[in-house]
């Protein structure tokens, strides 16, 4: 059993102690929030900048409610014990509680805010694309247009195009008739390539030049002594007016040498051989002004227009074409099986007198190389035509007439033939 007096001192101090545990607690309460004490204190202002990182949209205030919270409960605990234990408890829950609400009402705050900003910095666009075919190449455009906006023009390109057959067929054209590496690597100032199926221009240099065209001449001579119907069995003699005397030109046929209209067209046409060709003319029925009137006669009925002629040879520089003259010229010479045999044929031997014999020559090697094949051919030069070659050949399954003047060199002329061929075929193979 206790002492009395010890009761009577417990009794006594109870109530002190419990005033020391409700001072404690509110000391203990001060020191875990330094805001209680002073608010303007560094401590406090570093425990706000504390929270503030971890609840960022937390507003600075929520703070204050909280410490209220928690200081107003921390008095109402009863027992000293309890009350020392579930302050600092109670305080950071409140915080918790206070923060969290004001931390998700911000976030969400913060997040409308955003897209409405963005919404309005960035105004809804309208992007338009056109397209349309120029000269076989595709162009696109894309306009982008802004609420409130001009349209601008971002993005303009040009690509190749290939549509239809047509589009194709413009596309190859456009780039073969203008000039090009092709064009420059050629050694005929003039140069022109014709389907005669669709008179497509498949290639064209200097077109519309009229020149000399020195044997070429030969083309029109044969035209017409075909289409004048006269015996070819009927026999030709050469005599001194067949003789040049203007360039003085070698012949293989000599004077009074005698050979029937046939043979002399068939040696005019492969060989280029002149007096056979002003034979022809001289035995033509009125002489040689009928014939050479027969010629330009000829050429206005096949719509000749730049050409003219004054012989029958080619001797003289004042038998003149155009490209697109000696196209209707081949086109005329294809249509006479006659001028097709004889100007495709490789070489032919005439009895001459005492027995001998003669070997002539195609003067165009081409027809001697079976990866071509001609349907009419002419070679021609002079000084002032340069090197001439006219064809009409057939390449990839269709018929092109091709017209070379004025070439330099003596091999230029078939050099640029070859030329043509391999960039015709490559680029318009597949027309």
């Amino acid at each position: 059993m206790a002492h009395p007096w010890k009761r009577s001192v417990f009794a006594a101090a109870a109530p002190l102690l419990l005033a020391l545990s409700t001072l404690y607690a509110s000391a203990a309460h001060a020191a875990a929030d330094p805001c209680k004490v002073n608010a303007k204190s560094a401590a406090c202002k570093a425990e706000q900048a504390k929270a503030a990182k971890k609840t960022p949209a937390a507003k600075p205030t929520a703070k204050a409610p909280a410490a209220k919270t928690a200081a107003k409960s921390a008095p109402e605990k009863p027992a000293a014990k309890s009350a020392s234990k579930s302050a600092p408890a109670a305080a950071a829950k409140s915080k918790a509680a206070a923060a969290t609400p004001a931390s998700a009402k911000n976030s969400k705050n913060t997040t409308k805010s955003s897209a409405k900003s963005t919404a309005k910095a960035e105004p809804a666009k309208k992007t338009v694309t056109t397209s349309r075919t120029v000269a076989g190449r595709k162009e696109t455009t894309i306009k982008t247009a802004a609420a409130g906006r001009p349209a601008t023009l971002t993005t303009r390109t040009l690509t190749p195009v290939r549509t239809t057959a047509t589009a194709d067929a413009g596309d190859a054209v456009a780039r073969l008739t203008t000039p090009s590496s092709q064009a420059a690597a050629l050694r005929s100032s003039v140069a022109y390539v014709q389907d005669l199926a669709t008179s497509t221009v498949l290639f064209s240099k200097n077109e519309d030049t009229v020149r000399p065209i020195a044997s070429i001449s030969k083309l029109m001579t044969a035209l017409v002594v075909v289409d004048a119907n006269l015996p070819m069995d009927e026999m030709l003699e050469v005599t001194d007016d067949d003789i040049d005397r203007l360039r003085h030109a070698s012949s293989r046929l000599p004077v009074g040498s005698r050979l029937s209209r046939a043979d002399m067209l068939h040696i005019a046409l492969m060989s280029s051989e002149n007096r056979a060709a002003h034979a022809l003319g001289r035995y033509y029925p009125g002489g040689m002004p009928a014939f050479v009137r027969a010629m330009n006669e000829k050429a206005r009925a096949l719509g000749m227009l730049d050409t003219h002629f004054v012989e029958p040879t080619g001797l003289s520089s004042e038998n003149v074409s155009s490209p697109r003259d000696l196209v209707r010229m081949l086109r005329a010479a294809s249509q006479r099986p006659l001028i097709h045999r004889y100007t495709t044929d490789t070489e032919y031997d005439i009895e001459m007198r005492k027995g001998r014999t003669q070997t002539f020559r195609n003067t165009n090697a081409l027809v001697r190389n079976a990866d071509w094949d001609i349907k009419v051919s002419k070679t021609g030069y002079i000084n002032e035509a340069g090197e001439c070659l006219v064809m009409l050949a057939r390449i990839n399954g269709r018929d092109l007439a091709i017209v070379l003047l004025d070439s330099q060199g003596k091999y230029s002329r078939v050099a640029d033939a070859v030329r043509i061929r391999k960039f015709v075929q490559n680029e318009v193979a597949m027309l």
